[in-house]
């Protein structure tokens, strides 16, 4: 679950004001399609194991956690 640095944001708009073109870093862009299976599981196992304020500092509901969570980790 990966999320962009307030910094990092900043960043990209100036870059984008100046008219710069931009290319955002994908971390699972070079995973094989086992590497990608795996960090799949890893994370929807740990959106069920969050509580309820972690959820809440995330934007989640509970309903929404366990929705994803519960997905088998070969679907997107």
């Amino acid at each position: 679950m990966g999320s962009l640095s307030d910094v990092r944001v900043q960043l990209l708009a100036k870059e984008l004001e100046a008219g710069q073109r931009t290319r955002i870093y994908d971390p699972l862009a070079n995973l094989s399609r086992w590497g990608l299976m795996l960090h799949r599981w890893r994370t929807r196992k740990a959106l069920l194991e969050l509580d309820a304020r972690q959820l809440r500092d995330i934007g989640l509901s509970w309903e929404q956690a366990r929705e994803e969570g519960c997905k088998p980790f070969w679907r997107e």
